[in-house]
């Protein structure tokens, strides 16, 4: 495929400028070039035939199944688009919020933020949300930030340590750690749950909090959250709630219900909002009712009939500029709004019921890492395999030229050679029976001919990287 520059033709143009109707503004000499810039001359109909050509070549949710495994790449419905693009939200200019003589153009939007966080809350179980974090990892820190406002204004200075499960998410340390707090692992279970043993041996008086993900990263619940949050509140120490699987038990149980004083919300991943691409994310916050003074401010109230701001009187400041990501948040209140109580329930039955299922068609093949029903996301190990010389990373090359993006390779980190499906709620039995047997092919394939794997993929326009020479020579050409 040719360049745009390959393309280029001398006096090919794609538009037009009308001629000035005002005189020509002499520029200073040193703002001129010494020679026209060296763009491509081409004609519209080049420029939307090679830019549609480049799109096709690549992977994306409304062109391929994406099971990525701990990232819910679900299809995002294209109403909450439609609601995200009203130009009353559009071209409503966020230092209208800031101001009280422009405060009144805003209340529609005041109006979503404060319905999305009141949804938002009761979802979670909790007594209140901020919309202000605008990634995970962002409502993360904002997490552990409450958890430090809360324990300082109650004077427990030996306080500074978080315990953190050894299958969490890497951004749980590292948020953690931003916040200053010292990160002690705790390990997992042969069975894929948290070793509460190790759990009651490390949770003494220095610790402000525990950060749990339920179900957890090896796609299980954990049965022993209510025993662990008692736990944590007889030491005085927080539970914080990781929300980046929350897909799984939308609608059926709640983590504010399990025990849990702080959790975040990945609108990018469970409500509407696309994930990947960097961005825009949003992770908003929610608290139990003894951290609410404490929320990020100023937040939107409701008063004598209309919205209006007010801060906290403990907040632990701003996480971000105005609202967090506004268009991400009208996202999730269209998402809601239309699916309703019954609707959000269905998500999470979808979801546990294509993992399931996908676990089921596939463990003949794939060693299952653990053996039990898994929740919204099922992890095997390519052990077997690789005594082969296939690889977790050869099977997931390998499914590229198949169609199907990869799942999750190498995470969680406890799991060898480990390969982690999420097919999401959205999914149709048809296209999880068609990467199903996909699978199964290249598991047949590395029993009888493994090399060919090796060399995967070999249909796409980018074949197998040298991924050691990619990491050490960052600037070469390949």
């Amino acid at each position: 495929m040719q360049l745009i520059f390959e393309q280029s033709a001398p006096g090919r143009r794609a538009l037009e400028l009308d001629p000035l109707d005002v005189p020509a503004a002499d520029l200073p000499p040193e703002l001129l070039r010494s020679k026209p810039a060296a763009l491509p001359e081409v004609s519209e109909l080049d420029v939307v035939r090679h830019f549609t050509r480049l799109s096709r070549r690549n992977f994306g949710i409304d062109t391929h199944f994406y099971p990525l495994g701990s990232c819910t790449m679900k299809y995002n419905p294209k109403l909450a688009d439609r609601a995200a693009d009203h130009p009353g939200f559009t071209r409503l200019h966020p230092h209208f919020s800031t101001s009280p003589a422009y405060r009144a153009r805003c209340q529609g939007a005041f109006e979503v933020i404060h319905a999305t966080e009141r949804m938002l809350a009761e979802i979670g179980g909790m007594a209140e949300a901020s919309l202000q974090p605008i990634a995970g990892a962002h409502g993360e820190l904002a997490g552990a930030l409450l958890m430090a406002a809360y324990h300082r204004d109650r004077g427990n200075t030996g306080k500074d340590t978080i315990l953190i499960p050894d299958s969490a998410h890497g951004t749980n340390p590292a948020s953690a750690a931003i916040a200053g707090f010292k990160v002690r692992e705790v390990p997992s279970k042969r069975d894929g749950t948290l070793n509460v043993r190790a759990l009651t041996r490390a949770l003494d008086d220095s610790v402000a909090g525990i950060m749990l993900t339920c179900p957890n990263t090896h796609g299980l619940f954990e049965p022993a959250v209510g025993r662990i949050a008692c736990m944590a509140r007889d030491r005085d120490a927080l539970m914080y709630y990781d929300g980046a699987n929350l897909n799984a038990i939308i609608g059926r149980c709640r983590p504010g219900d399990m025990g849990f004083d702080i959790m975040h919300f990945n609108l990018h991943k469970t409500f509407a909002t696309p994930h990947g691409m960097g961005g825009p994310g949003s992770g908003p916050v929610g608290v139990s009712a003894r951290l609410v003074d404490y929320l990020p401010g100023p937040r939107v109230v409701a008063r004598d009939g209309a919205y209006d701001l007010a801060t906290p009187p403990k907040s632990i400041g701003r996480m971000a500029a105005f609202f967090g990501n506004f268009l991400v948040a009208v996202r999730a209140y269209a998402y809601m709004r239309a699916l309703g109580a019954s609707g959000l329930r269905d998500i999470s039955t979808g979801a546990v019921l294509n993992a399931n299922y996908v676990h089921a068609k596939l463990k003949s093949a794939f060693t299952s890492a653990f053996d039990t029903p898994f929740m919204h996301e099922c992890v095997f190990t390519a052990t077997p395999q690789a005594r082969k010389g296939v690889r977790a990373l050869d099977i997931a090359k390998a499914l590229l030229d198949r169609g199907f993006h990869a799942p999750t390779v190498y995470f969680p980190l406890t799991v060898k050679e480990s390969l982690m499906v999420e097919p999401t709620e959205t999914e149709s039995r048809e296209t999880l029976d068609a990467f199903c047997e996909a699978m199964l092919e290249i598991a047949k394939l590395a029993d009888e001919d493994p090399d060919a794997l090796t060399r995967a993929p070999e249909t796409l326009p980018v074949g197998r990287l040298d991924e050691v020479r990619a990491a050490r020579r960052l600037n070469c050409s390949f």
